[in-house]
């Protein structure tokens, strides 16, 4: 997405030292990609210290998502293959986490059921970020409002796991991504309409 939001404007300014050195966007996006895994990882244990520690590295990566746009933006190292790679990373680290909410916290009330709502957090969020980058190949795109993104909202993530907030997170994610995936999905076949 292409509007400048407060969490993008803040990743400017944490990346513009970066310009004049040999820093690539791709390293940043390949930092992203590693921290974004050590969080599902963290999420996985199912250990109150190691959500904490997950919720540090889920926001932290999800900073440098932005900070990699940022840098090849400011710097003028665009490129298709970067971008590419910057999707697919961000892509792998949401559904990635999710489903390690969900193995995180089979052993808690929710039993199994953890699990599935993990999966289908996931997969509506995997299915999500394929279908906006279709829309914006059609040439529309989801906007957000106030100075945030739609996938501002992945922030929360961090302050559920470090105030013992993930089961309530899991339900909601279980059932508002597949929601925004039914309403992105009715937007590109507005934008395949017009065309």
């Amino acid at each position: 997405m292409s509007q400048v939001t407060w969490i993008h404007r803040a990743a400017r300014w944490c990346v513009r030292p970066l310009v004049p050195t040999a820093i690539t966007p791709n390293h940043i996006t390949t930092v992203r990609l590693l921290t974004g895994f050590a969080a599902a990882l963290a999420f996985a244990v199912g250990d109150r210290a190691w959500d904490i520690t997950g919720g540090v590295l889920f926001v932290l990566s999800a900073f440098l998502d932005r900070a990699d746009g940022e840098l090849a933006r400011i710097s003028g190292k665009t490129s298709p293959l970067g971008h590419q790679y910057d999707l697919l990373s961000d892509a792998a680290c949401n559904v990635a986490a999710f489903i390690a909410i969900g193995v995180g916290l089979l052993h808690g009330p929710l039993g199994f059921s953890a699990l599935t709502l993990g999966i289908v957090a996931g997969a509506a969020i995997g299915a999500t970020f394929w279908l906006v980058e279709r829309m914006a190949t059609a040439g529309g795109e989801l906007r957000g409002a106030g100075g945030f993104d739609p996938d501002d909202a992945l922030f929360i993530v961090g302050p559920a796991a470090w105030f013992d907030g993930l089961v309530p997170l899991l339900y909601a994610a279980a059932a508002a991504a597949p929601a925004f995936l039914a309403f992105a999905l009715w937007r590109y076949r507005g934008i395949q309409a017009s065309r």
